[in-house]
């Protein structure tokens, strides 16, 4: 499907009132134009964890998204696609086939991140540690592994990241809460939890919010829920607006004021290997995740400085 896709838009020069712009809007969105308003650079490293065990929430979505975004606005920025169906990685352009150099090798403690990091072909400012099918089994091997909730913080020690110059590294979890999760909790300072506009949105939030206290109490204590996502969202459902006012009722200055639309493009753009910036530029889903992520990174920025 991805290649029919790539050959039909190669081939639209040929197309009877085929105009450029659409090609402009795209290098426009993987290489910002020289003066271009950049985001601001956080003082301090931040890790982000994007996690909620009940899927199809647009998790993978939103950190490919989100992270792109970041990106392309000047930020430097990580993602380990911690999820063994390595659809980030897929996202991300990255080849993430058994044997390529990933994320299950830098939790043994085979390799660091400069040997599994690639860069993405979406942003020359944005690598990704791909998952394989390797990582299945992860789970499993781990188990009898000394200090086995805390591979992944040991992997993203601040002098390994510090070398790399990153300013954002993402975490994109599997839709459980198991040991790859765990590690991604303990690994990061701050959690992102997208939460989709629909009935029972809120279905299993509450065992999330338990378990990342109980990561909090006993084995990351500067862990924090900083960002809720809205994502899904769509405008002509009474259903949306209640649950968007339910989240924000319970979760206050934490969940973002930019939401996600529900939309067909951030729905096709995996299927191409891109994310939604540069599937279709000028969409409403790639117009939110770059407001979104200007308000994570504005957010980072003012509470840093109040």
């Amino acid at each position: 499907m991805a290649g029919d896709g790539a050959q039909t838009e190669d081939a639209g020069s040929d197309r009877i009132g085929w105009t450029p712009l659409p090609e402009e809007a795209k290098r426009s969105t993987t290489s910002p134009p020289a003066g271009a308003a950049r985001l601001p650079r956080p003082d301090q490293r931040r890790i982000m964890t994007v996690a909620n065990q009940k899927g199809g929430v647009g998790k993978t979505t939103s950190t490919v998204n989100l992270a792109t975004a970041l990106a392309v606005q000047g930020l430097r920025v990580l993602v380990i696609d911690l999820d063994p169906q390595g659809n980030a990685s897929t996202a991300l352009g990255v080849d993430h086939q058994s044997g390529v150099p990933s994320v299950y090798q830098l939790l043994l403690g085979e390799i660091g991140v400069a040997e599994a990091a690639a860069t993405s072909t979406q942003s020359e400012n944005l690598s990704c540690v791909p998952a394989t099918i390797d990582l299945a089994g992860a789970e499993v091997e781990l188990v009898s592994m000394v200090a086995r909730e805390a591979r992944l913080r040991e992997a993203l020690r601040p002098a390994v990241l510090d070398e790399l110059d990153y300013d954002y590294v993402f975490i994109d979890c599997p839709p459980s809460l198991g040991l790859l999760t765990v590690n991604a909790l303990v690994g990061a300072h701050e959690v992102v939890i997208p939460i989709q506009c629909e009935y029972y949105a809120l279905e299993g939030l509450g065992q999330l919010i338990n378990n990342i206290e109980l990561v909090q109490s006993y084995l990351n204590p500067g862990l924090n829920v900083s960002t809720v996502l809205l994502t899904m969202y769509d405008g002509r459902t009474k259903l949306a607006e209640q649950v968007t006012q339910e989240v924000r009722g319970y979760f206050g200055e934490r969940a973002l004021r930019t939401v996600i639309p529900r939309s067909v493009k951030i729905s096709e753009a995996p299927g191409f290997g891109q994310t939604v910036l540069s599937y279709d530029p000028g969409s409403r889903g790639s117009m939110s995740y770059l407001d979104a992520a200007r308000e994570i990174a504005e957010r980072g920025t003012e509470r840093k400085t109040s």
